[in-house]
Formats: C-alpha cells, sequence, structure tokens
C-alpha cells in the first residue's frame, strides 16, 4: 500500500499543471479573438443631423401689425338730476338693460306740483285781464271813430290790450316751466342701454347747487377700440409702399381683429374707423379708432386688448415661422440649406408679420430651404453638412397623435 503513495500524488500533480495550462490558452484565446473582431462601426464618423427644412415660396401676403388697444362703449350716458329735490325711490334694476325715456328715479315733486297750480291761476287771472281789455277795445272803438272819446283814453284802450295779451304769454311760459319742472321729478333714461350701479340712494337730496350725476348708462354693442401706433412705423410702411414693396392694404373700412388676454379671439371682425393725421407730441404715436361688433355683450368698456389689422400687401413675399429667423441690432438672418447640404447664415429683410409668421420682403429665393428647428444639433462654429427633412408645424404633427390616441 505504501509502494502505490507516490504514484497517487504524482498523477494527481500532473492533473493539476494541465488544468492550469487549459485555463491560460483559453484567457489568451480570448484576447486574441476580441482583437481579431473590432465591434462595427468603430472609429466610423457619425451621420449628419437632421434638421427641419421649409421650402419658402412667393405669394400675396396681408401684413399684420398687432398694436395695445382699449375698449369704449359706443355711446355714454350720465343720468342727471335736472331739478333739485329728495329722490323718493329708484324705479330699475341694476346692470339691466332700459330703453330710452324709462322712468328710472323719481324725486319728490310736490314743490314742483304747487309751482304747477300758481302758474295755471296766474294763467286764468291774466286770460280774464285779456278778455276785459278785449271788451273795452270793442266798446271805445266807435266812440274813438265819432270823436265821443279822447284821444288819450283811446290810446291807453289800445295800451291796456296789449299789455294784458303780454301777461297771458308770460303766464303761459311759467305755467309750461313748472310743467317741465314736474316732468323733470321723475328722471328718465335718455337713451338705450345697460345701467350701471345707482349712484344715490333714495332720500338723497340731489341737484341742489349742482346737477347731480344718478347713474351712468352704456351702449356696448358694437363697441369702439381706441389703440396707438408709433409714428416711426407708420412712415416705415408708408416708405416701402413708396418703393413699391408693399400695396396699400388698410385705410377706411380695413378690417381689425381682437386678441382678448388669455390669446382667444374675439369671433366678430371690426372695421377702422379713421386714423388721426396728428402726432402726439409726447409719445410720437399715432391715434387710431375701429368698432367691433358685440351681440353676447362679452367685450366690456376699460378692457385692454391687442388689435391685429393689416395695413399693407407683399406682393410676393415669403412667410416664415418666427422662430427661424434670428433678429438683432445689426439685421435679421436665417438659416439656409445650400450646396452640399452646408447651412448658411443669409440676411433677410422682414417687412411685419403675419398671424405667427415674419413676412420676409427680401434675401429668399423661391425654392430655397430654410432651417426651421434642429438649431441645438448643428456645429454652428463649423459648418458640418446636415440632412434636411421636412418641417412639420407643431399643430399638424399633434393633429395625427391626437387622432390616433382617440382610436
Amino acid at each position: 500500500m505504501s509502494s502505490h503513495l507516490p504514484h497517487a500524488r504524482s498523477a494527481l500533480t500532473l492533473a493539476v499543471a494541465l488544468l492550469a495550462a487549459l485555463a491560460l490558452s483559453a484567457c489568451g484565446g480570448g484576447d486574441k479573438a476580441a482583437g481579431a473582431a473590432p465591434g462595427p462601426g468603430a472609429g466610423a464618423a457619425p451621420p449628419p443631423p437632421a434638421v427641419g427644412v421649409l421650402t419658402v415660396k412667393a405669394e400675396p401676403v396681408a401684413i399684420d401689425t398687432e398694436l395695445s388697444g382699449r375698449l369704449e362703449a359706443w355711446r355714454t350716458a350720465q343720468v342727471r338730476a335736472r331739478v333739485a329735490g329728495v329722490v323718493g325711490k329708484r324705479l330699475f334694476t341694476e346692470g339691466s338693460e332700459v330703453k330710452a325715456g324709462q322712468a328710472l328715479f323719481q324725486i319728490d315733486d310736490a314743490p314742483y306740483r304747487a309751482t304747477l297750480d300758481s302758474a295755471l291761476a296766474a294763467q286764468t287771472k291774466a286770460e280774464a285781464n285779456l278778455a276785459q281789455a278785449q271788451a273795452n277795445l270793442a266798446r271805445n272803438e266807435p266812440l274813438a271813430a265819432a270823436k265821443a272819446i279822447s284821444q288819450t283814453e283811446w290810446v291807453a284802450t289800445q295800451t291796456a290790450l296789449k299789455q294784458a295779451q303780454a301777461d297771458v304769454a308770460t303766464a303761459k311760459a311759467a305755467v309750461t316751466t313748472a310743467r317741465l319742472n314736474v316732468d323733470y321729478a321723475q328722471v328718465r333714461a335718455p337713451i338705450s342701454g345697460t345701467i350701471g350701479r345707482a349712484l344715490v340712494t333714495e332720500g338723497a337730496l340731489v341737484g341742489q347747487g349742482e346737477v347731480t350725476q344718478l347713474a351712468l348708462i352704456q351702449q356696448t354693442d358694437p363697441m369702439y377700440v381706441n389703440f396707438t401706433q408709433s409714428a416711426a412705423e407708420v412712415l416705415r410702411l408708408r416708405r416701402a409702399v413708396e418703393a413699391g414693396q408693399l400695396g396699400q392694404g388698410g385705410g377706411r373700412g380695413a378690417e381689425v381683429r381682437l386678441v382678448l388676454d388669455d390669446g382667444s379671439e374675439h369671433p366678430q371682425p371690426g372695421r377702422l374707423l379713421f386714423s388721426d393725421l396728428s402726432v402726439d407730441a409726447t409719445s410720437g404715436q399715432v391715434t387710431l379708432r375701429a368698432e367691433v361688433p358685440n351681440p353676447k355683450g362679452t367685450l366690456l368698456p376699460g378692457l385692454f386688448v391687442r388689435v391685429r389689422t393689416a395695413q399693407a400687401e407683399a406682393p410676393r413675399a415669403m412667410l416664415l415661422p418666427q422662430q427661424a429667423v434670428t433678429r438683432g441690432s445689426t439685421g435679421d438672418t436665417v438659416l439656409v440649406v445650400g450646396e452640399g447640404n452646408l447651412p448658411a447664415p443669409r440676411p433677410v429683410k422682414i417687412g411685419g408679420s403675419h398671424g405667427a409668421s415674419w413676412v420676409v420682403l427680401d434675401g429668399l429665393k423661391e425654392g430655397e430651404r430654410v432651417i426651421v428647428d434642429g438649431f441645438q444639433k448643428m456645429n454652428l462654429r463649423t459648418p458640418t453638412p446636415v440632412t434636411p427633412v421636412p418641417w412639420t408645424p407643431p399643430v399638424a404633427a399633434a393633429a395625427p397623435a391626437a387622432s390616433a390616441a382617440s382610436r
């Protein structure tokens, strides 16, 4: 048994050596295989970045100008007390629609009715005196013709008649004034429209020494919108029209649209009424006014809005999304994909806006491709080729996704 032990140990040692050799061989072979078969694309240049481009085309374009404006009621009337007295009753509901001639307030008219009664009595007395004077004239006329009375008495008879006629006219005028005061004690609406809150309450003394305002009535359909434009912008547009780059698009009756605070557009377009011929010396602005329908009463007096109006028309212009144009103090530029798909800057002349796009008057040729998005993928310091793909507006791109989600 002791003679077999050295042979067993030598066999075990040989087996361990063979296993170690196999392990080293496998590691070396793996490294060699990895070095012989490099991964695909190792050391290859990345593909050109994809950018969205828009192929421009020339077309007639209306140049819109967006200005800040403020709404004003079409007609406004202040309801005022025309006679002095104590307000007895309010006859309307605040914030309601009222008609012209509708009674709004009742002022205590007892003093004015008493004055009217006195004036009527004075008129009756004057008319009685007139009748007496006419009778005297009729009696003395034949006597004067027969020289039965003196000339002085005849003249006095004629004078008394004329004085009686004048007294009657004065009495009638006093009656008319007294009736007017009684009528004015009931304050009526001067125009139809929406009436605001009452500015006085029952028991208030009004019209004592001044004409007291009681309420305000406004007609809000249609509405006026007053807005201003810088004189420099007006002159720039006029020069472009004179140079033939733009056609006259504004003028009396030109269409305007209102943009509200929430970004929505008022559904009914308005029309431009006039443009002031003078320039405000303090602000350098020209005043404009437009009339806008307001059938549902959504527009309120005093509301600030933005006014879009087409003041000129470019016969052959190109529309570019505003994100495609870089605007600066030295000028406006765009990136055009040129030969070899290399982007190159191009100075352009902007004539204004049309909706969410800039109107390009000069600097581009029809059919050129302008980069709209993908700027962050490009190396603008060292121009390198790009892969132009047609640009899709965000709204148009979102529509298919929304329809697919609904299915």
